[in-house]
């Protein structure tokens, strides 16, 4: 958590952008967030240069990468990253198990990350051995984990 002498120039983010609906250079201030981090609409983070955020975001809003967050004026544009956390990422060269270990993990409710080539969720040893039973690579490994919102969620409400 940010010390007090960083309070002083503390910065209220209010707004949330389209990633593509700014000029085509980057924001200045770039802020890195977990997939837990995304979620939380009201709290206080610090930017990679040291920067103290306040986000007063609507409740239930979740942060994608590439996000920009502004001040209330518009002013100050900050840039969402997903930040590496320590995930197990499934891969394998059957399509077919991919997809059926996507159902099997669906069925459990766990965030998760669907590309075309793996599966990434949040480290368990228990959805570790399901999908290793069920013919998957798993890789430990720390990276950015970018997880589905979910049937009903919308990127942008």
């Amino acid at each position: 958590m940010p010390n007090d002498s960083s309070s002083a120039t503390a910065i209220l983010l209010t707004n949330r952008l389209h990633p593509h609906s700014h000029s085509t250079h980057l924001p200045p201030l770039i802020l890195s967030l977990t997939a837990d981090e995304r979620t939380r609409s009201r709290y206080s983070f610090i930017t990679e240069d040291n920067t103290l955020v306040h986000l007063q975001l609507p409740r239930g809003t979740t942060l994608q990468q590439g996000d920009i967050l502004t001040s209330e004026t518009g002013e100050i544009l900050v840039q969402v990253r997903a930040k590496p956390e320590q995930v197990l990422t499934l891969t394998s060269d059957d399509k077919l198990q991919l997809l059926r270990a996507a159902y099997h993990l669906g069925n459990r409710h766990v965030s998760l990350e669907i590309s075309p080539n793996y599966l990434r969720l949040s480290p368990d040893p228990v959805l570790e051995k399901m999908s290793i039973q069920l013919g998957l690579q798993v890789v430990t490994e720390v990276a950015p984990f970018c997880p589905e919102g979910g049937a009903y969620s919308h990127h942008h409400e």
